[in-house]
């Protein structure tokens, strides 16, 4: 069995992030439950992790990286994993405040989590899922939530209106302050604390802490240094495989076609089954990724699941669920379905699952658009 190295910046063994705005967030779940593995997993099958360890530059004449503890390491094969970054405010919004924070490792939700407490201001910047999930929590903790998104409307980029409608009103309802079509004019402090928040409308808040869930960029920066094709991220190609034959890349700092659409298909599952692709490829098979995305969003006791992408839909049909509060919407390009959001409703999630994953996307609309239907029956 030939070695296998991991170089982890943070000072830890792979672990699931999903929860952290969730259940680790909430302190439901301790960090070794988010491990992938057991420690000594690793050891076993031959797999070094070098923890608090960072790769500095890929020298790939040499096949070379060199490390930020000033030692090198040689390899045969080079696989970027390194995943998403969160956007931070501009430090000409913040003005060095503390305070303030994002969630993107079990650190940052160490850091956050005392800070959450009853009775507590927290301003919320970005209605995304992260955003989202992240006010869900601090209600549930009893702090007085304010959620600010500069598009028209929350989850713009990733979802129907109708959706983005049922989470509005989902959200309001337990008691938080909901402002769409308004953006950050600045922070303000006292003692080198925030305490307040300008809005571009004129209104100012009074606040004890800011989240911001303005979005990811793609960790690229050392490969295009390294001078790898990158677009909005690690170009690759079908198998993983990037502008040098011995590097590959996947997860979210991967940009790969879809669909004819270039992009990032920023989930853990894509992570995990393009991560699977790329490990067959690298042993010697010559099998190409076809994504089947899905994703998930616990917010509340409302669970939305999505199967299939959105992008390119130019019509929702909107179906009510056989249980009280669950319903589905179905996301068409032309006649093809191309994803459900499923909220509160397993089985609108587990047929349109089946009926993208299986391509049998076409001649469903009327079907679907008829509440008779048994959902079933599609399958």
């Amino acid at each position: 069995m030939r070695p296998v190295t991991i170089l982890s910046r943070e000072a830890s063994y792979p672990y699931q992030r999903p929860p952290l705005s969730k259940k680790y967030l909430l302190g439901e779940m301790s960090l070794d439950r988010l491990m992938f593995r057991p420690v000594e997993w690793y050891a076993e099958n031959a797999v070094e992790v070098m923890t608090g360890v960072s790769a500095v530059s890929v020298d790939r004449m040499s096949k070379t990286i060199q490390l930020s503890t000033g030692e090198s390491l040689s390899y045969d094969k080079l696989v970027f994993a390194t995943g998403s970054a969160p956007r931070n405010l501009p430090e000409a919004l913040t003005h060095g405040l503390s305070g303030i924070f994002t969630i993107r490792s079990f650190a940052d939700a160490d850091r956050l989590r005392p800070h959450m407490q009853a009775g507590k201001r927290l301003l919320v910047i970005g209605g995304g899922y992260i955003g989202l999930e992240a006010a869900s929590v601090a209600r549930h903790l009893g702090l007085e939530v304010a959620v600010i998104e500069a598009a028209d409307r929350i989850l713009a980029r990733v979802a129907a209106p109708t959706t983005a409608a049922l989470f509005r009103d989902i959200h309001r309802a337990h008691g938080v302050e909901l402002l769409e079509g308004v953006g950050l004019a600045a922070l303000t402090g006292e003692a080198g604390r925030v305490t307040g928040a300008e809005l571009s409308d004129g209104r100012h808040l009074d606040v004890d802490l800011v989240i911001a869930g303005i979005g990811a960029y793609a960790e690229d920066a050392l490969a295009r240094a390294a001078g790898i094709a990158c677009g909005n991220g690690i170009t690759v190609d079908a198998y993983g495989g990037t502008s040098d034959p011995d590097v590959y890349a996947m997860g979210d700092c991967a940009e790969q076609a879809w669909k004819g659409l270039h992009l990032r298909i920023e989930s853990v599952q894509n992570a995990v089954d393009q991560g699977e692709n790329v490990a067959l490829n690298l042993t010697g098979a010559r099998e190409a990724y076809r994504p089947k995305p899905w994703f998930w969003s616990d917010q509340y006791d409302v669970k939305l699941q999505i199967a299939g992408f959105n992008p390119g839909y130019d019509e929702t049909i909107t179906r009510a669920g056989t249980r009280e509060g669950a319903s589905s919407v179905w996301y068409f390009a032309g006649a093809e379905l191309i994803a459900v959001d499923a909220i509160n409703d397993a089985k609108a999630y587990v047929t349109g699952k089946k009926l993208l994953d299986g391509g049998r996307t076409t001649g469903l609309r009327d079907a679907i658009a008829d509440p008779a239907t048994d959902l079933k029956s599609l399958i």
